[in-house]
Parts: structure tokens; sequence; C-alpha cells
């Protein structure tokens, strides 16, 4: 066999071997297929849709997006897996019941899902002013959170505060109002 043939083969062969792989993933990726719901990592299913809907109650849907529309329950979940202790997971899960079934007694409702702002507002309300804190020891805790994972999101940080990817110029005392229209500063 001459080898200008050998070499010919050799690499169509390895051209095949390298495009196959990219020719099926392009076809896969063509289909119409559903995105998989978020399954919470340290909590139930039900336990994250209280979340979710608590972090709403935390930081509604105003001129800016909904906590919730920033996946900041998502955050929360994960965050409470990967670094709280024990009995902080544990108190942040008597929290949720604790106030999934004050939230029932108001409202007279039997499902979490069934919940809403509405409902929940007032019971998030007295567990952070601290009128229930011995049954609900992480309320506290869960606003900071929130507010912590909303202030951390990439579209909060670029689109809310004021951001510069490059810093500027060094002002030491200029009118916060004339240099980011009044907006803080993104972290």
């Amino acid at each position: 066999m001459d080898r200008r043939k050998v070499l010919i083969q050799m690499g169509l062969s390895m051209g095949y071997v390298v495009a196959a792989p990219t020719f099926a993933g392009l076809l896969q990726s063509c289909k119409d297929e559903k995105t998989v719901a978020w399954v919470p990592t340290l909590l139930s299913e039900e336990e994250g849709s209280l979340l979710k809907t608590i972090v709403d109650v935390v930081l509604p849907k105003t001129e800016t997006p909904s906590a919730s529309e920033l996946d900041v329950h998502k955050f929360i979940d994960f965050f409470a897996a990967e670094c709280l202790g024990n009995k902080q997971q544990e108190a942040f899960k008597t929290t949720l019941t604790n106030l999934a079934a004050k939230a029932f007694v108001a409202s007279d409702k039997t499902e979490i899902s069934t919940l809403t702002i509405n409902d929940l507002t007032p019971i998030m309300k007295d567990a952070v002013t601290g009128k229930d804190s011995d049954e609900l020891p992480f309320a506290k805790k869960l606003r900071d959170l929130v507010v912590w994972g909303y202030k951390c999101n990439e579209y909060v940080g670029e689109e809310v505060l004021a951001y510069l990817p490059v810093p500027g110029e060094y002002i030491p005392c200029g009118d916060l109002n004339e240099l980011t229209d009044g907006r803080a500063w993104s972290e």
C-alpha cells in the first residue's frame, strides 16, 4: 500500500472520530426539551416552595426584580446546605416549618403550595421584629440571607447599583448624587 493513501485514510478516519460526537451533540441540542424544575439541595420540595415565597415577602417585585426572579431562594438553599452547621440547618428548617404552621392558622389553608405573599407577610414581620423569636429562631438570619443574596446577584450589582468594571479616577469628596445618581456602589 502507498504511504500517501495510508496517511489520507488515517486523516479521514481521525476526522470522522472527532466530527461524529460534534454532529451528535448538535443534533441533540436541536430537540425541544423541557427544562428541569429546581430541586432543593437541603430542603424538601414543599420547603423550597415556601422559601421561594418567603424571599418575595422580604424583597418583592418593585421597579427591580423580586428576589425569586433572581433565584435568591436557590442561593439560600445551596448556602444552607454547604455552609451552615447541623444545628443551624435544623434551626433553618424549624423556622420554615413554624412559619408555615403560623400561616396555616392565620389563613385557614392546609397546604404550603397555597400560601401566598399576603399570608406570610404579617407572620414574617412579627418574626423579624422579635415577637416570635423563640419559635422562629432563624427568621432574622433568613431575612439577612435574602438581602445578602440579592445584593450579591450579578444583575443587581451591574444594573441596580452603581458599577464600574474598571475603576476610574479617584474623587475623594464628590457628591454621591452627581457621581452615581444617588445609587450605592456595587461591591
